[in-house]
């Protein structure tokens, strides 16, 4: 009786065994597959992460108007891992509200841009964002005005 379960014992661990091997087996087999998908992606895709898509923004609240508290307006700055993009500027008072978008090409402003557009840019530029303030010490870029490139 003793034999007949160290045998049945036997017989079940290599089975076990066997059972694990081919789970691992399949296992392998299956990661392989999706590294092979994702790799045929990235290939399709250029090789690498979509540079135009919007990667960095920061926004900066702020009181633009001596009547309004509340830091009320904003600036919020959204660019691409190429340094394009877009400032977009709130400016809420009691009765209007003004809503201004500008430029950015190469990481730099295509006209000017309030202290508090350039304070959103930067923070953008160096990954400081979603929010961020006026009094936050970023290094400055150089935030005049490009001259636009001519376009063929």
């Amino acid at each position: 009786m003793l034999v007949a379960v160290a045998v049945a014992g036997l017989v079940a661990g290599v089975a076990g065994l066997s059972i694990a091997v081919v789970a691992h087996n399949r296992a392998n087999q299956v990661v392989e597959e999706c590294s092979d998908v994702l790799r045929r992606q990235l290939q399709a895709l250029g090789g690498g992460p979509d540079r135009h898509a919007l990667r960095d923004l920061a926004i900066v609240h702020y009181d633009a108007l001596k009547e309004m508290s509340g830091h009320r307006s904003f600036s919020l700055a959204m660019i691409n891992a190429n340094g394009d993009g877009v400032v977009v500027s709130s400016i809420n008072g009691r009765t209007e509200t003004r809503t201004y978008a500008k430029a950015v090409r190469d990481g730099h402003p295509v006209e000017h841009l309030s202290p508090e557009e350039n304070q959103a840019l930067r923070a953008a530029r160096l990954g400081k964002g979603p929010v961020v303030s006026m009094d936050d010490p970023l290094p400055d870029f150089g935030s005049g005005p490009r001259t636009p490139s001519p376009t063929p």
